[in-house]
């Protein structure tokens, strides 16, 4: 595995404005050009965290996606974050994996937030996904999945030399400032238990719903370091991960040897 760079884009949504994100979120990333391999937006970048899915949602042809696949190819880099998606007649909280060839697959957020009413509006997703970056394994995530260590959890194929589910935990956000502790505890917990590096973009600012949001963005190394924390403003940063010292961690401290084997039912 090469080194992989991740910029954390830690934006303050504009609400209900899809073309206004687009245009600001652009101005953002554009200095990443040759920067960067992976850039990761928040989760409902185009539109800010809304139940109210009729008027906010795209289809999968729609300007937003034609707008990601543009930037991935000026970048030369992997573009990432979540959006509300009209598949059909159902909406998702989607995230979209958008490579700079154009190809993209996506994850659907599988815990959807009761408290906000979200599974009153969308979907749930029923799988996770693993795409591959530079022989990098990746599995992102949205928000609320956060709480939800046995779906994130990372098995290891015992059969393969090295082969766990994935090197790099993702999380898009829209996470207010209210619960900040968890989300910074949960980010570290995640990143400890299953031996992997923890990258997490959450907003800024004041949405529509009047929830401020503190940014707290982070990229977690493999033993729940630190290695870089944003503030509570517009910022993006740009982090290193070690290929060569995440191996050497989970050979040093095999812990996966001892986990328990258990099949993941929906």
């Amino acid at each position: 595995m090469n080194d992989l760079r991740v910029s954390l884009v830690q934006s303050a949504t504009l609400w209900h404005d899809s073309p206004g994100n687009r245009n600001m979120l652009a101005a953002l990333c554009l200095p990443l050009k040759g920067q960067t391999d992976l850039v990761v937006l928040p989760e409902a970048f185009t539109s800010g965290f809304t139940n109210e899915t009729l008027v906010n949602a795209e289809r999968m042809d729609g300007a937003s996606l034609v707008w990601m696949r543009g930037l991935a190819s000026r970048l030369q880099a992997v573009v990432t974050g979540s959006m509300v998606v009209r598949d059909g007649d159902k909406y998702f909280n989607r995230l979209l994996w958008v490579r700079p060839d154009g190809t993209m697959t996506h994850y659907d957020k599988r815990h959807l937030f009761r408290m906000a009413r979200e599974h009153q509006r969308y979907a749930g997703g029923e799988q996770r996904l693993i795409v591959e970056l530079k022989g990098w394994r990746i599995c992102p995530m949205v928000c609320y999945d956060l709480r939800f260590p046995v779906w994130i959890r990372n098995r290891f194929n015992h059969s393969v030399p090295d082969r766990f589910d994935y090197d790099l935990l993702l999380f898009v956000a829209n996470w207010p400032s209210a619960r900040r502790h968890p989300w910074r505890t949960l980010l570290r917990a995640r990143a400890i238990e299953n031996l992997c590096y923890v990258a997490g973009v959450n907003r800024v600012g004041t949405d529509g719903n009047q929830l401020h949001y503190a940014g707290d963005s982070a990229l977690i190394d493999h033993v729940g370091e630190t290695i870089v924390e944003l503030g509570a403003q517009v910022q993006v940063v740009t982090g290193t991960l070690s290929g060569t010292s995440l191996f050497a961690h989970r050979e040093r401290f095999p812990a996966w040897m001892d986990a328990d084997q258990f099949d993941l039912r929906l």
